[in-house]
C-alpha cells in the first residue's frame, strides 16, 4: 500500500484508539471529515461530529494545517496522532 500510511488515532473525547489507513494524497481537512465519518459509525453515533476538529502528532504536538496534502507532513507508518475538537 504505497499510496497509504497505517496511524493510530485517539479520540480523548470517547476515550478511544484506533489504527486506521490514511490516503496520502488527500489534505489533511479531507482526512478530519472522513475520520469524523468513520469514528462516527464506528462508535454507533456516541462520537459527534464536528466541523472544528483538528488532527495532532502525539510525538512532535504539531497542530497539522487542513490545506496541506498528508504527503507533505511527517506522517508516517506507525505515527501516533490525536483527533481533538478545537
Amino acid at each position: 500500500m504505497k499510496n497509504k500510511v497505517l496511524v493510530s488515532i485517539s479520540i480523548p473525547e470517547i476515550d478511544q484508539k484506533f489504527d486506521v489507513y490514511l490516503p496520502i494524497n488527500k489534505k489533511i481537512g479531507n482526512i478530519i471529515n472522513l475520520l469524523n465519518k468513520a469514528v462516527s459509525e464506528l462508535t454507533n453515533g456516541e462520537y459527534i461530529i464536528s466541523n472544528s476538529n483538528s488532527l495532532y502528532n502525539v510525538t512532535t504536538k504539531e497542530k497539522y494545517l487542513p490545506d496541506v496534502l498528508l504527503a507533505n507532513t511527517n506522517i508516517r507508518n506507525g505515527s501516533s496522532l490525536i483527533l481533538l475538537s478545537k
